[in-house]
């Protein structure tokens, strides 16, 4: 990284990729000692990807430590244009995660036709959790994951990809790399998420905006995992609503997706 960069913005981009391991593989080390120290800090496993994903966010404030222009990034989020992306972003996004869902449900229905005995994968009860270790679950998801994931996987990695390997190699490669972190069922949606991050950043040059729209998105996602939603719209009769809306949004993100590439493609050429 470049420690005479002072603006916000242009130090983040100057962060080396080979600077980021070297702080995740010091984090690691701090939390090992720090679990030895106090064991229960490795108790719970939350609690420890939590403990781990603070002390790299220590190395990410110490290496923009001294930088300006983080007040003005905050306050151009709230501009209309930059406001009514984020949310248009957010929706499509939203809407495209149920796809597996949807999936899921079709198979399950045509199954249940030729087999009468078949029991459907929405009818297996779910594993039930304490408030405590929902919270540190929530926790992560909501605060650490739109901070960090933004940071190494659009601030650091696109932007060092981007110099390399181009604009749309650098989106494919830090989107494919940020899915394989997630659960199998949302590999896909969370590839489509990456490239919708990268695109906002790279139009608007504020970590702060993919930042907003991965806090709205993963609020939203943990308090539908309250609710019996997935079982709902991957059975009939709402199966079929929920079919003909998935539809609609995913045609729109790649709409959105082609559109945006394109502009940016043409704008950073």
């Amino acid at each position: 990284m470049d420690r005479s960069v002072t603006d916000f913005n242009i130090r983040l981009r100057t962060i080396k990729i080979r600077e980021v391991a070297v702080g995740i593989i010091i984090s690691i080390i701090t939390a090992g000692i720090l679990m030895a120290i106090f064991p229960i800090l490795g108790e719970n496993d939350d609690l420890t990807f939590i403990l781990l994903l603070s002390l790299v966010l220590v190395f990410f404030i110490w290496a923009l430590k001294g930088t300006t222009g983080l007040g003005k990034n905050f306050e151009k989020l709230f501009l209309p244009k930059t406001r009514n992306e984020i949310l248009y972003v957010f929706a499509l996004n939203i809407i495209f995660a149920f796809i597996f869902t949807c999936c899921v449900g079709w198979l399950d229905l045509f199954i249940g036709l030729g087999d009468p005995s078949w029991v459907s994968v929405f009818d297996i009860d779910s594993v039930d959790i304490t408030a405590g270790a929902f919270l540190l679950s929530a926790a992560g998801s909501i605060i650490f994951a739109p901070l960090l994931e933004e940071l190494v996987f659009r601030g650091v990695l696109f932007n060092r990809l981007k110099i390399r390997v181009g604009i749309i190699p650098a989106m494919i490669i830090s989107s494919f790399l940020f899915a394989i972190g997630h659960d199998f069922g949302g590999m896909t949606s969370a590839f489509v998420f990456g490239l919708c991050m990268c695109i906002l950043y790279l139009k608007t040059d504020n970590i702060l905006v993919p930042m907003s729209v991965h806090f709205i998105n993963n609020v939203v996602a943990t308090l539908l995992e309250l609710t019996p939603i997935d079982a709902i719209s991957g059975q009939l009769p709402w199966i079929i609503p929920t079919t003909i809306i998935i539809l609609i949004a995913t045609l729109l993100l790649i709409l959105y997706i082609v559109q945006e590439t394109s502009t940016l493609k043409n704008k950073f050429s």
